[in-house]
């Protein structure tokens, strides 16, 4: 797709941005992002938070405020229950609610396949966008959400996770990234930020370090895993994207004996509305996941920092 040039762009789809942001005025810019898919869990209401859920995130990662939304339906009305559709649409305007985003409309087709998600708009201020480079020598790297959805989401497929297990994923799928972005804007010092979605850990760290003279180091001990994905990695429910995601990341990576495989498989596991992945001063970061924490954020930790070697590689220890 050619590239189109406009003063008023501060960013669109050239470094696979989490949303689009147009400059408005000197105070003021838009924040537009889309997202929808199909069915990653069996009830309607749960899905239509999780779809939800995922494309405001996408807002709150470039540090904007999401205010409006539209609804994106495709349906198969000869096939489906319509009251299956109803709770998918009562599912996603919980989570609108929640974020204080008000439905304005949207657009439904009828398709094969049940699919649903949302179109919103944001504000931010011009001078205040969250990009997903610029992390500096010296940052620490915060990761607000545990790995292991999209490993989860097949081994529900397949009827082989807990309920135990699929509610622990759904919590996380379901819990908008609205908070962990207030208290990350309020450090006022992050240097760069994304979130985990559908490249997998791995996939949105190299993002962030494409083009720049840095690379990251990762402490794989200190991400936070879902419970239950060790054994389900281990037992073989990997999800397609995760092999995809890794041949196509591999070669800017380097492994450690450190790091168990299971572990690395699963940096690279396709996510859905994960958290936020950003970098800032170590001494602030500290703080902040305290903040986190003490906010019911509690998975939230310092998973690595930004170093000078290797740059434009990962090293996973």
């Amino acid at each position: 797709m050619p590239l189109v040039s406009d003063p008023n762009l501060l960013t669109g789809f050239e470094h696979a941005e989490d949303a689009g942001v147009y400059k408005l005025s000197a105070n003021q810019a838009l924040v537009q992002t889309v997202d929808f898919f199909t069915p990653i869990v069996d009830d309607p209401f749960t899905f239509g938070q999780i779809a939800a859920a995922n494309a405001l995130n996408d807002v709150y990662a470039m540090g904007g405020k999401p205010i409006t939304a539209m609804n994106i339906v495709c349906f198969p009305v000869k096939s489906m229950d319509k009251n299956i559709l109803r709770d998918v649409l009562l599912g996603g305007l919980d989570k609108m609610r929640e974020a204080g985003v008000l439905l304005v409309g949207g657009h439904s087709v009828e398709d094969k396949e049940l699919k649903y998600g949302l179109a919103v708009t944001g504000l931010i201020h011009p001078d205040k966008v969250l990009f997903n480079r610029g992390a500096r020598v010296g940052d620490c790297l915060i990761l607000s959400k545990p790995l292991g959805t999209g490993i989860v989401s097949t081994a529900i497929k397949a009827g082989e996770a807990s309920a135990d297990v699929i509610d622990a994923a759904a919590a996380c799928m379901t819990r908008l990234n609205k908070k962990a972005s207030e208290i990350m804007i309020a450090a006022d010092d992050v240097h760069a930020c994304t979130d985990i979605t559908g490249f997998g850990f791995i996939g949105h760290a190299c993002e962030m370090i494409e083009g720049e003279n840095v690379g990251l180091l990762i402490n794989s001990a200190a991400v936070p895993v879902l419970p239950g994905v060790q054994e389900l990695v281990e037992t073989g429910f990997v999800p397609g994207g995760l092999y995809r995601n890794k041949d196509f990341r591999i070669k800017q990576v380097v492994k450690e004996k450190t790091c168990p495989d299971w572990l690395f498989d699963l940096l690279f596991d396709p996510q859905t509305a994960g958290g936020l992945f950003f970098s800032l001063p170590l001494d602030k970061g500290k703080a902040l996941v305290k903040k986190m924490r003490e906010a019911g954020i509690t998975d939230a930790a310092i998973v690595g920092e930004v170093v000078a070697a290797h740059s434009g590689k990962i090293a996973v220890a």
